[in-house]
């Protein structure tokens, strides 16, 4: 299911709802906004000193959401006593290291995003003898699946390379793993139709019994990773990268280092696929320009 390249990283189990569970007393309550505040301080302090991941750099609001659904979803009433699960049972942190990562994508879910990348592949790829495409911080499977059909479908897929990095193990393991049921696949159907699709999207799977999986010829095109955004350094030079999904949930510093490891491992006249439009004063909006405007996908021209 892809090759594997890349640091290594823990690897965790799925969360069981050891220590607490929907089916538990405990409800959240709200706390002072200033206890909050430092509860979820702590809790990103404890996940980056025992298990290595640095989520500090990320935006509050979004982290504090996050982390409230889990604690709903575990049963448990404060961050305090989330933390607690974390720092002492491996399923917990595992569980509040998926919920803190990118919402998994399902396939052709976003029909401007596949109307995009059809134009862009073309003007970024085809004059490239090997070409490169980064999905950074990808979320799942669909979302790697999704690219390589559209490549193949744009008589791409036979000589580009797709590098799909996920922030740790455990999620590196889910990727690599995914299967679909049939019903899925015919539920996807409707998407990959709403987003111009002509035929059947099974046509790119193979069966093994009730499970749909790629097909091994588009499988084979993926290279699966486990990679760090924020600490990791540039590691390949590629012709487009994508990271507008993981983008939102990063704070000023954190986006700023994280533009920069893109600006580094993009080539010239290369596309970056963003979230929002860069400010004109951003330091390094002066190399680049819109691609597709309004949307956010620049060409590198500096």
């Amino acid at each position: 299911m892809g090759r594997t390249m890349g640091p290594d990283t823990a690897e965790h189990s799925p969360a069981s709802g050891a220590g607490g569970g929907p089916g538990g007393n405990a409800a959240p309550r709200a706390a002072p906004p200033a206890v909050e505040e430092l509860e979820l301080e702590l809790l990103l302090e404890g996940v980056h000193q025992l298990h290595g991941f640095d989520y500090r750099g990320y935006e509050r609001a979004i982290l504090r959401r996050k982390s409230k659904a889990l604690m709903a979803q575990l049963g448990v009433a404060t961050l305090s006593a989330l933390q607690e699960q974390v720092l002492h049972e491996p399923a917990a942190a595992a569980a509040l290291l998926r919920a803190l990562y990118v919402t998994p994508a399902t396939m052709f879910d976003d029909p401007q995003e596949v109307s995009l990348l059809r134009m862009a592949l073309g003007v970024c790829l085809h004059g490239a003898a090997l070409p490169r495409i980064w999905l950074a911080d990808c979320a799942g499977a669909q979302q790697a699946w999704t690219l390589a059909i559209l490549l193949e479908q744009e008589q791409l897929g036979a000589r580009t390379e797709i590098y799909a990095t996920v922030a740790n193990d455990a999620l590196l393991s889910e990727a690599q793993e995914t299967t679909l049921t049939l019903e899925q696949l015919a539920q996807l159907q409707l998407n990959y139709q709403r987003c111009g699709g002509s035929g059947r999207l099974r046509d790119y799977f193979v069966f093994e019994g009730e499970r749909a999986v790629l097909a091994p010829a588009l499988r084979s095109r993926i290279t699966w990773a486990s990679y760090n955004l924020v600490t990791d350094a540039s590691f390949n030079e590629f012709q487009l990268i994508s990271c507008r999904r993981a983008l939102p949930d990063f704070g000023p510093v954190l986006r700023a280092r994280v533009l920069r490891l893109f600006h580094d491992s993009l080539t010239h006249f290369g596309v970056l696929a963003l979230d929002r439009p860069l400010d004109a004063g951003e330091l390094l909006a002066a190399s680049y320009q819109p691609l597709l405007p309004p949307a956010p996908w620049y060409r590198r021209i500096a």
